[in-house]
């Protein structure tokens, strides 16, 4: 099955390089070679970005079933991707002999009140372990602190770990986002000659992901004294309000230089408005939306951040099991398993669309 999926991966995201370099006359009779190197090098960047190939580690489970309750910030495109590593995970322990069910819920709109509910009826029910992708640090912390003084084996995973010093178990995501903010910020910069304004579109107001790339990108600007932050919004992972926001923010600065969009919802909508505008605005953002990476591919964004979600998911359910087992971080497992983030830009955007959609444009 996983040798299968790999070639077939493979297969499409060649074909689809050689059909982009057919496009633009790169590949010819007599450059063969030129085409298979740069399918090549296309393929490490973006197979490198997200990575599909995973299996149990020697760890052996102490049962033979395990039941789980995850919960997130909201329904998204970017909680299926993670949802796929979870479920793969599933059918390898499947071929092992051990079943492992869990649910796997959210809200359709971010909110801290009502995670803390799904939380508190979550503990009523015999879960061997509760996994929050935390909606608010400074809201949700002390709540998983009070359930693990009760009992409860609480784990945090995907984009948004709890506020330091909290009880929870072990974290299973990105723990890296002021740095992504960061990185995507220097690129925006390094793009405009390091002049301009900048706007910035953060995504849900407390969600730590986003509040620590917003972070990151305001203190890249700051560094640089022709380079200002002229307007920040909160679109709360809505591709339209990020639309409506986007609209609003060129009607106010017409004069806007870049854009720099903290979640994978709103480089869609600032897309949207840019090109509905026709304005000259160098956009940055981050994750894999479908639509995003046509932008991309069409230059109307410039780069994004995309961060491996299949992974994250594999070793959600990977932790969980250990930490239902009753095992602790060390030698099993870190406290904080890092996954990748990886920048890609309009070259990688055609490998990337075939990889993850089997589109070939």
């Amino acid at each position: 099955m996983r040798k299968f999926l790999k070639t077939k991966i493979m297969l499409t995201v060649m074909a689809a390089t050689l059909a982009s370099t057919s496009c633009t006359g790169g590949a010819t009779a007599d450059s063969g070679g030129e085409s298979v190197s740069q399918t090549e090098v296309l393929l490490e960047t973006v197979s490198g970005a997200v990575d599909f190939e995973h299996e149990p580690d020697s760890y052996v489970p102490k049962k033979d079933h395990y039941n789980f309750y995850f919960t997130y910030k909201t329904v998204h495109p970017w909680w299926d991707a993670v949802a796929l590593g979870m479920e793969e995970a599933q059918r390898q322990y499947l071929e092992q002999g051990i079943t492992i069910t869990y649910e796997y819920m959210a809200p359709e709109g971010a909110s801290a009140e009502d995670q803390i509910r799904r939380l508190e009826e979550a503990q009523k029910q015999d879960y061997d372990v509760i996994g929050v992708d935390v909606a608010d640090d400074a809201i949700i912390s002390p709540v998983l602190d009070e359930m693990i003084d009760n009992g409860t084996k609480v784990m945090t995973f995907s984009s948004s770990d709890a506020a330091e010093g909290c009880k929870r178990i072990a974290y299973v995501g990105n723990t890296h986002n002021y740095q992504d903010g960061a990185d995507l910020t220097e690129a925006l910069c390094e793009k405009l000659g390091y002049r301009g304004k900048i706007a910035i579109l953060v995504g849900s107001v407390g969600a730590p992901c986003h509040e620590d790339r917003a972070r990151g990108a305001k203190d890249t600007i700051a560094k640089y004294g022709d380079m200002e932050v002229v307007a920040t919004e909160y679109d709360m992972d809505s591709v339209d309000l990020a639309y409506e926001l986007t609209l609003k923010i060129l009607e106010e600065h017409p004069d806007l230089d870049g854009l720099v969009c903290c979640n994978m919802s709103n480089p869609v909508g600032a897309a949207r408005a840019v090109t509905e505008t026709q304005h000259d605005v160098v956009i940055v953002g981050m994750d894999h939306d479908e639509e995003a990476l046509r932008y991309l591919n069409d230059g109307v964004i410039y780069c994004l951040g995309v961060q491996d979600c299949f992974s994250i998911g594999y070793d959600t359910i990977q932790t969980a099991v250990k930490i239902a087992d009753g095992n602790q971080p060390g030698e099993l497992f870190p406290e904080k398993i890092d996954e990748i983030t990886t920048v890609i830009y309009q070259k990688d955007a055609a490998t990337m669309l075939a990889m993850l959609y089997g589109d070939i444009i």
